[in-house]
């Protein structure tokens, strides 16, 4: 997606909107994170399968084509932090190290099949429902959406990621494992990690330009809120 100057001015102002929100939720509710304010920090382990011996798919990228064990630190939270049971966004975020270099992934609940993939989704559980990046990395193979699928019978402890291209059909490359498990209610450690996939990008999986200039500005709210 060419960063063209209508673009760029579209991107601006919706980065500014989204940058006004996020410091008017700062401002009616103090706190270290305006958005996600609360979550539970647990280690994991990531290990992903060769796309060669699946017969999946190659995209080009090292931690989608590739065998290997990454170790993950992974904060589950409450987008807006509304209090359990109330429906809420919920979020997986991953910082992870590869080839040397460490990245961030931050996923939300959505849907999963077709457009649903790309729209948010205010759920009551956090570890029963689907997950994705929303927006699209950029890769040697085209735009890719990253997601995650809980496993049956682990609830808020595994999940497969997978990835895939637009509407497409999902590839599984790995499977999420956390230390231990992580009730709705989010009991347990809390850490403010200062995750952001626009300055910590896995390699491999770059921001296109315009989504950058999105998401900036309400990152730069979100730290200055602090």
């Amino acid at each position: 997606m060419p960063l063209t100057a209508p673009v760029r001015a579209v991107a601006t102002a919706a980065g500014g909107t989204l940058a006004a929100a996020t410091r008017t939720i700062a401002a009616l509710r103090p706190s270290a994170q305006p958005l996600h304010p609360a979550g539970t920090v647990v280690d994991g382990t990531l290990v992903t399968t060769s796309a060669e011996d699946d017969g999946r798919p190659t995209t080009g990228v090292d931690l989608l084509d590739r065998r290997a064990e990454l170790l993950v630190t992974a904060r589950l939270s409450r987008a807006v932090g509304l209090p359990a049971p109330v429906p809420d966004i919920w979020g997986l975020a991953l910082r992870l190290t590869a080839e040397g270099e460490t990245g961030d992934v931050l996923m939300a609940t959505t849907g999963w099949r077709g457009p649903l993939r790309f729209l948010l989704a205010p759920r009551r559980e956090g570890g029963e429902r689907p997950l994705t990046t929303l927006l699209p990395y950029r890769t040697p193979a085209g735009p890719i959406l990253l997601g995650a699928w809980p496993t049956e019978g682990e609830r808020g402890s595994a999940w497969t990621l997978s990835w895939a291209r637009g509407l497409g059909t999902w590839h599984a490359f790995g499977r999420l494992e956390l230390d231990r498990h992580v009730a709705d209610d989010l009991d347990g450690p809390d850490e403010q990690l200062e995750l952001d996939p626009v300055l910590h990008q896995v390699p491999g999986l770059e921001q296109y330009p315009v989504l950058a200039r999105l998401r900036l500005p309400s990152y730069r709210a979100a730290r200055a809120s602090r």
